[in-house]
């Protein structure tokens, strides 16, 4: 068992943003969370994350609604990394990842594991040769890269990545995606590249005003029918290896003279 969702339902201002929503995830799965803009996707990691309380429905941790279970004990478990991260501290990478650990601290802030989990946490990101960098110094990238290891340092069993490629070069969005996909962790991974997302996940779930319209393994899912339905454009799906690759139709020629 591991961090799943059954018939969720949130209301923000009086808008339903999270509309009967239900996953059931195979632990160890990658699973995608596709959809435009306003479609639901943070607002449902906020819900599995345990930072927001649902109208009605549950997320449940091994099959125990998850707002009953302590927030230590929580995130010792589910680690979540937003799409921005700021602060005006002139703190080094290393304490950024070290925050990671508090989780796992005793009442006198000892933790024996600490210096390994960050050494392998910063390792895993491709973050060592930064660690003593300044936050304030570093791209939008790095910051992101630096974010998601402090993600890892508190050990989860289930991670929670909100547009974890916004602000990587190419080279960096595909090494982050490999990362992810070889921890041994269930991983909700929020995506806008619906290649990337069929590369990495093993399945997908679209959302469109926070209703799930389509589910399934990415060949499955990611259909030029959806993709018009969806997102508003029309697209061609070929396919390399079973991996569905998209390629885009213009939707207006150039008018440059």
């Amino acid at each position: 068992m591991t961090l799943s969702a059954k018939s969720l339902r949130w209301s923000r201002g009086g808008h339903l943003v999270v509309d009967d929503v239900t996953i059931d995830p195979v632990p160890g799965e990658t699973i995608g969370l596709l959809g435009p803009n306003g479609s639901g996707k943070s607002s449902l990691l906020r819900l599995l994350a345990g930072v927001d309380r649902p109208d009605s429905g549950a997320v449940t941790l091994d099959g125990t609604d998850i707002h009953s279970l302590g927030r230590r004990t929580l995130a010792c478990r589910v680690a979540m990394v937003g799409q921005h991260a700021h602060t005006e501290v002139d703190i080094r990478v290393r304490d950024v990842v070290r925050l990671g650990r508090i989780p796992h601290a005793d009442v006198l802030g000892r933790d024996d594991g600490g210096d390994a989990a960050i050494a392998h946490a910063l390792e895993v990101t491709g973050m060592t040769e930064h660690a003593d960098r300044l936050w304030r110094a570093m791209s939008g990238g790095e910051r992101q890269r630096a974010q998601i290891a402090r993600a890892l340092a508190q050990e989860p069993e289930e991670l929670l990545l909100d547009e974890p490629t916004n602000h990587l070069d190419i080279q960096h969005q595909l090494d982050i995606l490999e990362r992810v996909v070889a921890l041994p962790v269930t991983s909700y991974v929020a995506l806008h590249d619906l290649n990337l997302a069929a590369m990495f996940c093993d399945r997908v779930i679209v959302l469109e005003k926070g209703r799930v319209v389509a589910h399934g393994a990415p060949a499955e899912a990611l259909t030029e029918q959806m993709i018009q339905q969806v997102y508003g454009v029309r697209a061609a799906v070929s396919y390399e290896g079973g991996t569905p690759v998209i390629r885009y139709h213009r939707i207006r020629a150039s008018s440059y003279t």
